[in-house]
């Protein structure tokens, strides 16, 4: 009976693609309190659909690669359209899409040339992916007139590029070793 009920954690992750057009037009029309609740349901659906896959184990090969995918392309939306709307600077949507592009060419690289890529997230970049949904998050609250700090701009900006400075160097020192050590 419980098996019937397993398509929920997929449904769940599709919801969540189908808040990026939303969430990206709200933010480019600086409508920032609507693309909040947005981000919001997104980040609902996300832990939801956590949660549902592990503690019923209705996980999937579809949901182990659109669960990831979809959290990516929200963040990365989100940092496109504070670019395009001038609230973040065109180098930190350069570093932080150039970063993941170099982890997916390195990943199809690496299967092709050395072997199968299994590729797990690393504590950086897990602290990478939580420091930039912060920032996003902040940034949100504020431009939405919520209560926040004003630093939390600049130095929201500098946190995300360090952190997607050192786990972007992360994977590439270890999965190059990987590729090194399997190529010997």
């Amino acid at each position: 009976m419980a098996r019937a009920w397993n398509w929920i954690p997929n449904a769940l992750t599709l919801v969540r693609i189908v808040l990026i057009l939303p969430f990206a037009m709200s933010l480019y029309h600086g409508d920032y309190r609507f693309a909040l609740v947005v981000f919001l349901a997104a980040a609902i659906t996300d832990g939801v659909d956590g949660f549902l896959a592990r503690q019923f184990d209705w996980g999937s090969r579809l949901g182990a690669i659109a669960d990831p995918l979809a959290d990516k392309a929200l963040l990365i939306t989100a940092y496109l359209m504070l670019t395009l709307t001038s609230v973040l600077p065109v180098w930190l949507f350069v570093l932080v899409l150039g970063r993941d592009l170099l982890i997916v060419l390195g990943g199809v690289a690496f299967h092709f040339l050395v072997g199968r890529f299994d590729m797990a997230p690393s504590i950086p970049g897990k602290l990478n992916t939580l420091v930039q949904i912060l920032v996003i998050l902040a940034i949100v609250m504020r431009l939405a007139g919520l209560p926040m700090h004003s630093w939390v701009l600049p130095w929201g900006i500098w946190l995300v590029a360090a952190m997607t400075l050192f786990s972007g160097i992360h994977y590439g020192v270890v999965w190059g070793l990987r590729a090194w050590k399997a190529v010997r």
